[in-house]
């Protein structure tokens, strides 16, 4: 069975599963989603718990398996609670875990809690999730896009007690508190917090939230390549302050922003060649958000265009590599920015 993650809590108000399986890597989501299940669990008696973290290729799953077979004297119910941070349980704790889901049927002296971080298809397809989503429920957890953020904050604010002025003024005070915490939930919770600790219930101004929430955003690279084929130049110049200031390589930099610029040049080469856009994203593997900025742009942008991109990403190959070329700038990271704008121009274009 699977559940949305807003509606676990209604799903643990109706009654507990025996399995619950937890996917994904948010960290701030997946606590939180583990503690209402663990706190449903506690209400209804099962005032034990075992936890195991799989590590290495020599766990003991016995003792796991052993430990949802039997009861303490001081203990009617417990959670038997089992993390498995790479998502991989290898042969053995494969067939450990389907062994686990198949004993879960009907019992409920032990819910069993597992904590995977995010999986491919693949992985959902293998023998033993699938077991453990049959006998349980199954709560993908995904991180909160960019676009999304603000209104999350927004419902974070409300449940406790506070809430941004109406109007223009308080979109704006969601947007500077979403551009300081992008990427990392957890300083957002934090800074949350610390208004409910700062300021009474009711409306905060957009001076308090300023003056309170601190810059703590966290960028990846691939956040990048999201802002940049929105068109989002300003977004995308943040992006680029932060990776350079958090040290990250200039050569996993100019791969993400390459990787776009070829998947549009491939994928418009297919439509030149009378492949439907649909069929030509899959081919590409787009899909997901991606496939939508991509069926935005690709009517829009020239093949002559994406063959001016894919000659600067080859010099700004050149140049995060260590070589001096003529127009270009010598810091990597000044020719990163030029070849992102560069892209960002023609996504905008096609807006």
């Amino acid at each position: 069975m699977q559940v949305a993650l807003d509606q676990l809590c209604a799903h643990l108000q109706r009654g507990l599963a025996p399995l619950y399986v937890l996917h994904g890597d948010e960290p701030l989501l997946q606590q939180e989603a583990a503690d209402a299940i663990r706190a449903a669990a506690r209400s209804r008696g099962h005032t034990e718990r075992h936890v195991f973290t799989v590590s290495g290729a020599h766990f003991d799953w016995s003792a796991v398996l052993a430990a949802g077979g039997s009861l303490s004297l001081f203990a009617e119910r417990q959670i038997v609670e089992l993390r498995i941070p790479t998502g991989k349980p290898g042969k053995n704790g494969s067939a450990a875990l389907q062994q686990l889901a198949q004993s879960a049927r009907g019992n409920d002296s032990t819910l069993t809690l597992v904590l995977l971080p995010r999986l491919d298809r693949a992985m959902r397809a293998g023998d033993w999730f699938a077991a453990l989503a049959a006998e349980g429920a199954a709560v993908q957890i995904d991180p909160v896009e960019r676009g999304a953020l603000a209104q999350w904050i927004a419902r974070r604010l409300a449940a406790q007690g506070q809430r941004v002025r109406a109007g223009e003024e308080g979109q704006r005070t969601l947007q500077f508190f979403a551009d300081c915490i992008e990427g990392n939930l957890l300083a957002a919770h934090q800074e949350i917090q610390k208004l409910a600790l700062l300021h009474p219930a009711g409306e905060l101004t957009q001076a308090q939230v300023e003056a309170a929430v601190l810059d703590v955003a966290r960028y990846d690279a691939f956040q990048l390549s999201e802002a940049v084929l929105a068109g989002q130049t300003a977004r995308v110049q943040r992006i680029l302050d932060g990776l350079q200031a958090e040290g990250v390589s200039e050569v996993l930099v100019h791969w993400v922003l390459a990787e776009d610029i070829r998947a549009l040049w491939r994928v418009k080469g297919a439509l030149s060649a009378g492949h439907p856009l649909p069929m030509a994203l899959r081919e590409n593997r787009i899909w997901g958000p991606k496939e939508r900025l991509f069926e935005r742009i690709l009517p829009q942008a020239s093949a002559a265009a994406l063959a001016r991109l894919l000659q600067s990403a080859h010099t700004v190959d050149g140049i995060v590599k260590g070589l001096k070329l003529p127009d270009w700038p010598a810091d990597s990271w000044l020719a990163l920015q030029r070849l992102a704008l560069q892209l960002c121009r023609l996504t905008q274009a096609a807006r």
